[in-house]
């Protein structure tokens, strides 16, 4: 009887789990593409910006291969706080190599599209 049981509730465990992981996905999914598609649409901006804060983020990646073997791949994802003239902040995502030349203080022209961070001209 509890055998009979486990392979009629299984099939349904599996499926509920498969769908909330599939769902998490599609709505990752789109929300990355109508930021992508949000930018897109947002003027260029160049404003006048000083940097305020600059962090990091890392993460962890854990992958075995097929021999059991495990290998770690760890990443950094580079982020600067901008506050422009008004006063107002923005923190965007900015690459490595402009990331190292960024001091804290600096002041000059900030470019955007969005949510995009696109250059920063010290001055």
């Amino acid at each position: 009887m509890g055998f009979d049981l486990m392979f009629g509730i299984f099939p349904i465990l599996f499926m509920i789990v498969f769908g909330i992981v599939l769902v998490v996905f599609v709505v990752g999914a789109v929300r990355g593409i109508s930021q992508w598609n949000k930018n897109n649409h947002s003027p260029r901006l160049t404003v006048n910006a000083a940097v305020v804060a600059k962090r990091g983020h890392v993460t962890h990646h854990h992958h075995a291969d097929h021999n059991g073997i495990g290998h770690t791949h760890t990443s950094t994802t580079y982020y600067v706080t901008f506050e422009v003239e008004s006063g107002d902040r923005m923190e965007l995502q900015v690459p490595s190599h402009e990331y190292g030349m960024l001091v804290e203080g600096d002041r000059g022209t900030l470019t955007f599209q969005g949510t995009r961070y696109l250059g920063f001209a010290r001055q």
